[in-house]
């Protein structure tokens, strides 16, 4: 297996600085990781880092509490686009999950994925699963199955919990050929493997020089 292939090489903090995101780069490039994550002021920089070595340019959207409006959503998914974003990672709207408001929380993606989709991008879906209980994980799910979003993805990273096998097989049960992203507490190859095995065909860490290299990444993402 090339786990290499699986991972979206992410910085996403707040104090992350130019000459990161240029580690980060020849981090990915080296490896040939599948993108890197960066925050939306670094889009430009990474596609630019990036171009011609195969690896896409992923940003995140409404992140990290997915609580901006859905015109804001779209517009921060098209100028991402714009500045060279191959792949779109957007925060559903939790607190209209946690209300019950379920179809507002899938045209609120359905508004994004159609942005993203008319500009021949790809949209994954962080649903930060560990804000949800079982009942409103599977709204959420399909939710986001009916809003013709790319891939499902647990976690930003940035909140109570991450990844779990438990939630990847939830996701794989309910998603179809839907692409399934674990991201949150991946720190080691072992820990990678067990969400492949169980579905997932992505993991978002800002350990993957580590996870591919045998080792234990010591941050938080």
């Amino acid at each position: 297996m090339n786990l290499a292939s699986y991972i979206d090489h992410t910085v996403l903090k707040a104090d992350t600085s130019h000459e990161d995101i240029i580690r980060l780069c020849q981090e990915a490039a080296e490896h040939r990781f599948a993108s890197v994550c960066v925050n939306p002021c670094y889009v430009k920089l990474a596609a630019h880092r990036l171009a011609g070595s195969g690896v896409r340019t992923c940003t995140v959207i409404g992140f990290p509490l997915g609580a901006n409006t859905t015109a804001v959503k779209v517009f921060e998914a098209e100028d991402a686009i714009a500045n060279g974003a191959d792949e779109i990672d957007m925060v559903i709207n939790i607190g209209a999950a946690k209300s019950g408001q379920f179809d507002f929380v899938r045209d609120d993606i359905k508004a994004v994925v159609e942005a993203v989709h008319a500009r021949g991008k790809l949209i994954k879906v962080i649903i930060e699963t560990c804000l949800l209980n079982e009942v409103e994980k599977r709204q959420v799910i399909q939710a986001v199955v009916d809003a013709g979003a790319d891939f499902i993805k647990t976690s930003t990273g940035f909140s109570t919990g991450g990844a779990t096998v438990e939630d990847i097989r939830l996701f794989k049960s309910m998603v179809g050929e839907m692409g399934i992203k674990a991201s949150g507490g991946v720190r080691n190859r072992e820990q990678a493997m067990a969400m492949i095995e169980a579905g997932a065909t992505r993991i978002g860490t800002s350990g993957g020089v580590a996870i591919v290299g045998g080792g234990e990444h010591r941050g938080k993402y």
